[in-house]
């Protein structure tokens, strides 16, 4: 894929390169994510949009037929059943481009993910055990 090349440097760099409609998805998305983690940096990695938050915590991406989320493993199995109609991997989640995006479904993928990096981040500084 020819944008992989490009060397984005931020989250409106990366959504302007596609075309107005899936712009449009691009930022719903966005925002929903800022919303159910507003404390999170959004930055590119992989050459995809991410949110960082102790760690990254979901990355998306658009395709010609779908929108990709990458809430790793636990957020992905975690809602196992509620994603069961979505296409996906292990970690990753395929909504389709043409469909409207399930934002709170998305929200709570978000926010499950930011309890994740939390409880991650008290365990490795030993302020939990």
């Amino acid at each position: 894929m020819e944008k992989n090349k490009i060397g984005f440097t931020s989250i409106d760099v990366y959504i302007a390169t596609f075309p107005e409609e899936t712009q449009k998805i691009l930022e719903k998305l966005r925002a929903t994510i800022k919303a159910a983690a507003p404390d999170a940096e959004e930055k590119i990695s992989y050459q995809m949009p991410t949110f960082a938050l102790n760690g990254n915590l979901v990355h998306f991406a658009a395709f010609k037929n779908h929108i990709g989320l990458y809430p790793t493993p636990s957020g992905t199995e975690a809602f196992k059943r509620e994603l069961s109609i979505y296409q996906g991997t292990k970690g990753s989640i395929k909504f389709p481009i043409d469909k409207p995006l399930p934002l709170k479904l998305i929200s709570k993928i978000v926010k499950f993910r930011v309890a994740e990096n939390i409880k991650k981040a008290r365990i490795k500084s030993g302020k939990l055990k």
